[in-house]
C-alpha cells in the first residue's frame, strides 16, 4: 500500500503518524494492498482555494476528499480492487480550531479528518441521517482502534 503525505501548510505536523493512521483505516476496511492514497495538508488560502473551486463555498474547510478510482472496501465475500484511491486534503489551521472548540488536541483532530476523508473516498457520506450515523460510528470505532494499536505510538513490532 502507498501512501504518501505531503505537508505544504507551515504547520508541524506528525505526518508518520498519519501515515501509520492511514494504513491502520484502509487495513480494517480491508482496502487493497496495493491501492495508493495521497494526503496533503495545506494552508488557509489554499484550503479556501479549492473550497470555492470543487465545492462552491467560501472560506477554508477542515478536510475535502477526491476520489479517483471509486474504490470500496472488501469484504469477506468481495475481494478489493487494486487502484489510486485518491487524495485527502487536510487544513491543519482550521483543525487546530476545530480541536480547541472540541476540547481535544490538534492531532485528535487531525486523525478524526483523516479518517473522515479516508471514508469519503470509499464512498461513505453523511448526507442523510441513516448515512450519517452509520459513517460517525465506523470513524469512531475507526479511531478508537487506533488508538489502542501499537502503530498509534510509533512501534514497529505491533503483533
Amino acid at each position: 500500500m502507498t501512501i504518501e503525505v505531503n505537508n505544504e501548510s507551515g504547520a508541524e505536523v506528525d505526518e508518520p503518524a498519519l501515515s501509520r493512521l492511514a494504513r491502520h483505516v484502509l487495513d480494517q476496511l480491508r482496502v487493497h494492498p496495493l491501492a495508493e492514497l495521497s494526503i496533503l495538508l495545506v494552508d488557509a488560502e489554499a484550503m479556501a482555494a479549492l473550497h470555492v473551486q470543487w465545492m462552491d463555498e467560501a472560506g477554508p474547510t477542515d478536510v475535502l476528499s477526491f476520489p479517483m478510482d471509486e474504490l470500496r472496501p472488501g469484504s469477506e465475500d468481495h475481494e478489493p480492487e487494486q487502484g489510486l484511491l485518491g487524495d485527502v486534503v487536510i487544513c491543519p489551521q482550521v483543525a487546530q480550531q476545530q480541536a480547541g472548540a472540541a476540547g481535544h488536541s490538534t492531532d485528535d483532530e487531525l486523525n478524526l479528518l483523516c479518517t473522515h476523508g479516508i471514508l469519503h473516498l470509499l464512498g461513505y457520506d453523511h448526507a442523510e441521517p441513516e448515512e450519517q450515523q452509520a459513517m460517525f460510528a465506523l470513524q469512531r470505532d475507526l479511531l478508537d482502534g487506533w488508538r489502542t494499536s501499537d502503530a498509534a505510538t510509533g512501534r514497529e513490532d505491533a503483533g
